[in-house]
């Protein structure tokens, strides 16, 4: 099995990412709604995307779980999703999480991709638990991770931004089956 997967939903597809991706992950990253909720600075550049993808495609080769480029079936990459573990030893967890481009957004796609990313999680890796760091104004974050059937469990202040808490949303494997079943 290749490190990164490709998945298909209905009308997604995730795969890894390649290098012709890089315009496109910067437009996403570099929007003015993106980088205030992930909290990415206005400088954000094509050195800066290019090390995401580095990192995601890492994850996957060092970890088993990273992000996967996501793709309209038959369109470009309108985004990120997936699965994120960084070495931070305040990290909580297997965090699934979800980054699509404005234009993309209220259709269904990140809840359709970020349902697969948690459904690997936990039938393909064997997770346990999967979290979701969500800042406490990202409403839309936080709708995604209850229809996905994460809950609130705490705000917590972490390493990745000093000061600030963010909330910390979880789904264990036994409650993700019970929803599934």
């Amino acid at each position: 099995m290749p490190a990164c997967p490709t998945l298909a939903t209905e009308r997604l597809v995730l795969r890894p990412f390649r290098e012709t991706d890089l315009e496109a992950v910067l437009a996403v990253r570099s929007h003015p709604e993106v980088r205030r909720s992930l909290r990415l600075p206005e400088s954000y550049g094509r050195a800066d995307a290019w090390r995401a993808m580095a990192l995601w495609l890492g994850q996957w080769e060092l970890r088993g779980s990273g992000q996967w480029a996501v793709e309209v079936q038959g369109r470009s990459l309108i985004g990120h999703v997936g699965l994120h573990r960084p070495e931070l030893t305040d990290w909580p967890g297997l965090e699934v999480g979800w980054t699509l481009h404005p234009d993309w957004w209220g259709r269904g796609y990140a809840t359709e991709a970020g349902r697969r990313s948690v459904a690997y999680a936990f039938e393909d890796i064997g997770a346990d638990e999967v979290v979701s760091v969500i800042l406490p104004e990202n409403d839309r974050s936080q709708q995604v991770a209850t229809r996905l059937g994460l809950t609130w469990s705490e705000d917590r202040v972490l390493s990745n931004l000093p000061g600030e808490p963010q909330g910390i949303w979880r789904l264990s494997r036994r409650q993700w089956e019970l929803n599934e079943g």
